[in-house]
């Protein structure tokens, strides 16, 4: 199918370079071989200039709060590219270093270069920093999203619902197979043999300088076949309760895609309609889906995109930081350092469950996120001191923080996103959750799914 044009910018308009000995894609944001609109747009314009295509990954190892366990994951998943693209006859050569300046090398002598898109500070100024730099054409193709950020909207959106008419009434135009291209040129593409040895993840991350304190985990395994492979099971046993059991973390209903989407391991349009089709689940079950892998996953790549400030607490909306300033020093019945909450050291055996499946299993339940992220907010010194601390956690031992969604989650707690609610201590008028929300799910049964999940990853 034709790639919708909304997907693509031009960043640097020029005429293909003459004697260009190939066309370049570089892969940061989607780490993926299929259902990667980037990719497939790469070999379209190869196949016109009659060239060979070359794909590049940069890897830089001090993305920030990353560590092994992120690292590990992700080596996981390029391993399966670099074997997945020789398949399909495009030549890959991975390096060490800023993603922008590896991709800067190989431009000399490409014709024109291809790169997909990322939201975040530091991604976005990897491709403005090419585009400066670059002498040929820069083609930017948007394939992390079922409809492109500045289409759906030209600006930072209050809420989800003013975005969800407005994803609603585009999604169907995005929401479109895209098709398998084939490579025409099938000779190896004159570009220096990677520099990244895929074979042994756990080798190459100890090789680099990232963070080793939090390791590899057992529970998941990088990819995009490992993706898939989860996609098909949830489909095929879970999401028949999809909708009535979605909030019941003991139920077993995820379909632990975030960390695969967060990784561009698989691409949100893949999953959509996988969904749609899907022959388990009704039409409830695919609506609640649907919402929040579009609607709700989109609404935090607005809120990152158009908020600068996303990782500080001054993204917070006013109306939440005067609430929660004019409650900052209401008395507190617990307090907790952020060692003693990084180690499950409090009253609550709920949340220190919660607690210890991310830091073992780097993987939470929405519900818990929930229930977790305002326990921070309500047992710190501050709500400034709280932010700091969701944000460092969530990063550190999610396999998806430093995601858009992760950003996004950790400012709801303080209200964004959100509507004033009864004034309570200590939160003003920001949404409060406590005992009741544990009544919502077999609080206990989860407890016990955390045990056993905890000694999985303990096994030699």
């Amino acid at each position: 199918m034709t790639i919708q044009p909304q997907r693509i910018r031009i960043l640097k308009d020029r005429e293909p370079r003459t004697g260009g000995a190939y066309v370049l894609y570089w892969m940061q944001a989607a780490k993926r071989v299929h259902g990667n609109h980037a990719l497939e747009y790469a070999i379209d314009r190869a196949n016109e200039l009659d060239l060979p295509l070359a794909c590049v990954f940069g890897m830089i190892d001090a993305f920030p709060d990353g560590n092994a366990r992120h690292y590990h994951f992700m080596v996981e998943g390029l391993a399966e590219v670099e074997a997945d693209l020789a398949k399909r006859h495009v030549t890959f050569h991975g390096a060490l270093g800023s993603p922008d300046e590896v991709a800067l090398a190989l431009s000399k002598k490409a014709a024109l270069v291809v790169c997909d898109r990322g939201y975040l500070r530091i991604e976005k100024a990897w491709r403005r920093q090419l585009t400066e730099a670059i002498e040929c054409p820069l083609h930017q193709v948007e394939t992390e999203v079922v409809v492109p950020v500045e289409t759906a909207s030209p600006k930072h959106e209050y809420a989800a619902r003013t975005l969800r008419p407005k994803i609603h009434r585009l999604w169907d135009e995005f929401l479109q197979p895209l098709s398998h291209r084939r490579v025409r040129r099938h000779e190896r593409a004159d570009v220096p043999a990677s520099r990244l040895d895929l074979s042994d993840p756990a080798k190459l991350v100890a090789s680099m300088k990232v963070d080793p304190e939090i390791g590899a985990v057992r529970r998941f395994r990088g990819g995009q076949s490992q993706a898939r492979k989860r996609l098909k099971a949830f489909l095929g046993r879970s999401f028949a309760t999809y909708g009535a059991d979605r909030n019941k973390p003991e139920a077993a209903a995820a379909s632990h895609m975030s960390p695969y989407l967060h990784f561009g391991q698989i691409g949100s349009l893949e999953i959509a309609l996988a969904v749609r089709e899907a022959k388990t689940g009704g039409d409830e079950d695919k609506a609640s889906y649907l919402e929040e892998l579009i609607v709700r996953r989109e609404l935090a790549i607005n809120h990152v995109f158009y908020e600068e400030r996303y990782d500080d607490y001054a993204c917070v909306p006013d109306w939440c930081r005067k609430t929660l300033g004019e409650h900052a020093g209401d008395k507190r019945e617990h307090v907790y350092s952020e060692k003693q909450l990084a180690a499950g050291e409090t009253h609550d055996p709920y949340w220190n469950a919660a607690m210890r499946e991310m830091r073992e299993t780097g993987f939470m339940h929405n519900q818990l996120r929930m229930y977790w992220g305002k326990k921070i907010v309500e047992w710190s010194k501050s709500p400034e001191a709280a932010f700091r601390t969701a944000l460092r956690l969530n990063n550190r031992y999610f396999l998806d923080g430093r995601d858009a969604n992760s950003f996004t989650n950790v400012a709801w707690l303080f209200g964004l996103h959100d509507r004033p609610w009864g004034s309570r201590p200590v939160f003003g008028s920001i949404r409060y959750l406590g005992p009741a929300t544990l009544k919502k799910f077999d609080a206990d049964a989860y407890v016990a799914t955390v045990e056993k999940l905890a000694k999985a990853e303990a096994r030699d």
